[in-house]
């Protein structure tokens, strides 16, 4: 895993100082390759490339990188794994193919030069951004892998294109100006998380899953905006494509023997990313997703699988103890660490430099401190991420199976429904819950606000509103703009727990899931890997008919059937908890004060971004307890203490910019 930049300069730009720019640019990015840096250039083309590398596999000078292939025409700065390597360079050796070293980058290389950028990605599994630079046709490819694990940030200044795996890279750049995106405040403040398809800074967009963006110098005189460059983007592979293929051609397979298919795909898939030349462990957490990795790590390996835990000195928010018992059954070499919430506390102001963007999982704590944890012995963590939206274990995946019926009915007949859910005051729907025994999921819908947003859910238009109401933060509106409607290219799939399942995968996976594991784990130069998330394993849960996901109201239903060769069911069948962090009771307690004067009043004012009275209000409400605003709240903190961490990061840019050379 490393930390990747370039520069592509317009032709009537200054070949000399920008392009200097790539060894500040590459020096911001140290923590995700420690190991060493390297650095190619080509002033008469106008294009210089960056790389930080953590070395992971073929830990000798032959890995290095920017990297050049045989024949001399590429170029390729490559942050990631491919984890099939060794059979393609098996392949490309019968061929009558000679390799110098032994590290997959030299692999991909030689893969290009055979079938040419897109088909050797096709061919690869893997997690990836690339910067590839094509010494003869004076191109640069810039591409992605098919999930959207690995990060690629890419900027259109007045005279360049840059790219880089996080954005403090491109803000080393001269020629870039930190302007804030409005639009992208209030999309931030609905979800939590930014879309793919939008950025914090003007003037820069993501590279999408599975992108690929061909740009020669000459064609920057035209494009001079990311709008022209995100229109000039294509895919490799398409998720949207194979949901609908898989969702035309179920399995007609038996319960068993997709139990066995399932199993098959996963336990290679753990075994690819069990390779490397460092020692390799697993974040657990005693869930399904997690325990069933480890599962499968521990039954192939020779020794015991070195796994991680971390939890908190509340007990409603700690797992530790679901983690010790399956370690413990499967014979791992366990350790576990219990946080004081003040050492939990103390990391917060350090979220704002580490994610670049405004980012409000609060879960981006804890998964921040496990992987301080784990990188004291191991340089790679398998994890279990990928297992809600493969195999449908989100509550709003359940919920959508089962009123699928009612949220598919007319619209007059929904309305009703929603005005009559919404006005029960909180003391009679408790009533009328114990009356009517209502199973222990729906019970679970009718605490809190849950039920408000079971009514507005109801009360929804279409599916695309059925979703944005399902995972918004909350109803508030705490800006002047309105968050935007999600991408018309969401396919249709007809029938409501994939319409769901596929937006989680195009938007909340990528950009708040991964985002949160990659810059977690890579802040401590630790490479995190996630096996469920191969494509084989996705392509597979596309084909899978509804019941093998969602049955006797519970998520994973075949996911959990795999566990089960290897795990007793009283280890793991519980309610879904999630790597939640008790942030409601912190605002009203130790954080209170730090809240308080991220929010004042006349700090909001001045900064003419939200509106005032909205987030005063909502903070008095949480405070009295009337309503739990606390995932809000963390929203418009993480956003005060990012246009903090900003100002002091420019200000810090332009004053090493105007101190006089030595």
């Amino acid at each position: 895993m490393c930390g990747i930049t370039g520069i592509l300069q317009t032709q009537q730009a200054s070949r000399s100082a920008d392009l200097a720019a790539i060894g500040p640019m590459t020096a911001r990015l140290r923590h995700r390759g420690p190991d060493a840096d390297g650095f190619w250039s080509d002033r008469d083309a106008g294009i210089a490339l960056g790389h930080r590398r953590l070395a992971i596999v073929d830990l000798s000078d032959a890995g290095r990188q920017p990297m050049l292939s045989s024949d001399g025409r590429f170029v390729i700065t490559f942050n990631g794994e491919i984890y099939n390597y060794k059979p393609l360079r098996r392949e490309l050796e019968r061929e009558g193919k000679h390799f110098t070293g032994n590290s997959d980058t030299e692999v991909l290389l030689a893969l290009i030069e055979r079938w040419g950028l897109e088909k050797a990605l096709q061919r690869t599994n893997g997690m990836f951004a690339i910067g590839l630079w094509d010494r003869r046709n004076r191109m640069l490819h810039l591409a992605r892998d098919r999930m959207g694990k690995k990060p690629l940030y890419v900027a259109r200044t007045p005279g360049a294109i840059v790219f880089a795996s996080e954005l403090k890279a491109i803000a080393a750049f001269p020629d870039f100006h930190q302007e804030i995106d409005s639009r992208a405040v209030a999309e931030f403040l609905a979800r939590g998380w930014l879309p793919e398809d939008q950025c914090i800074w003007r003037g820069v967009f993501k590279l999408p899953p599975a992108g690929v963006l061909s740009i020669r110098a000459e064609d920057l005189s035209v494009m001079r905006d990311v709008a022209a460059l995100r229109e000039n983007t294509r895919s490799w592979w398409s998720l949207a494509d194979v949901a609908r293929a898989g969702r035309a051609a179920l399995a007609t397979a038996d319960d068993q023997q997709l139990v066995s298919q399932l199993h098959g795909l996963l336990e290679a898939a753990v075994a690819d990313r069990m390779v490397a030349d460092v020692p390799v462990g697993l974040f657990l957490s005693g869930g399904i997703d997690s325990s069933t990795v480890v599962a499968l790590m521990q039954a192939q390996s020779a020794r015991p699988v070195q796994t991680y835990t971390i939890g908190f000195g509340e007990r409603a928010f700690d797992e530790t103890a679901n983690a010790a018992a399956v370690a413990r059954h499967l014979g791992t070499s366990h350790t576990e660490l219990r946080l004081t919430p003040a050492e939990a506390r103390a990391v917060i102001p350090e979220l704002p430099t580490i994610w670049d963007e405004p980012f409000a999982d609060e879960s981006q704590i804890p998964t921040l401190l496990l992987s301080r944890l784990a990188r004291r012995e191991v340089t790679v963590a398998l994890s279990g991420d990928g297992g809600d939206e493969c195999f449908a274990g989100y509550s709003r995946h359940v919920l959508s199976a089962r009123l699928a019926p009612l949220l598919k009915s007319n619209r007059p007949i929904r309305t009703m429904a929603a005005s009559g859910v919404a006005l029960l005051g909180r003391g009679m729907r408790e009533s009328v819950v114990e009356a009517l025994r209502l199973p222990d999921w729906l019970q679970r819908m009718t605490h809190g606000d849950r039920i408000n947003r079971l009514a507005d859910l109801i009360g929804s238009n279409d599916v695309d509103e059925m979703y944005r109401r399902s995972t918004r933060l909350s109803e508030l509106q705490l800006t002047r703009e309105q968050a935007e409607a999600d991408s018309d290219a969401i396919p249709p799939l007809n029938d409501l727990l994939s319409d769901f399942i596929v937006r989680d995968m195009l938007g909340y996976l990528p950009s708040d899931i991964l985002v949160k594991l990659d810059r977690a784990s890579m802040a401590t130069s630790l490479e995190a890997r996630c096996p469920i998330l191969d494509h084989r394993v996705v392509e597979f849960s596309w084909t899978l008919p509804n019941s093998a996901k969602v049955r006797h109201g519970q998520g994973k239903w075949l996911l959990r059937q795999v566990l089960g060769r290897y795990v007793p069911p009283h280890l793991f069948e519980r309610p879904k908890q999630g790597f939640d962090v008790p942030i409601g009771a912190w605002l009203k307690g130790p954080l209170r004060s730090w809240a308080s004067d991220l929010i004042s009043e006349s700090r909001l004012r001045n900064q003419q971004l939200l509106d005032v009275a909205r987030v005063q209000d909502c903070w008095q409400q949480h405070l009295s307890g009337r309503r739990d605003f606390s995932r809000p709240l963390w929203a418009i903190l993480m956003l005060q203490s990012w246009l903090d961490s900003s100002v002091a990061s420019e200000t810090s840019r332009m004053a090493d910019a105007m101190e006089p050379a030595q």
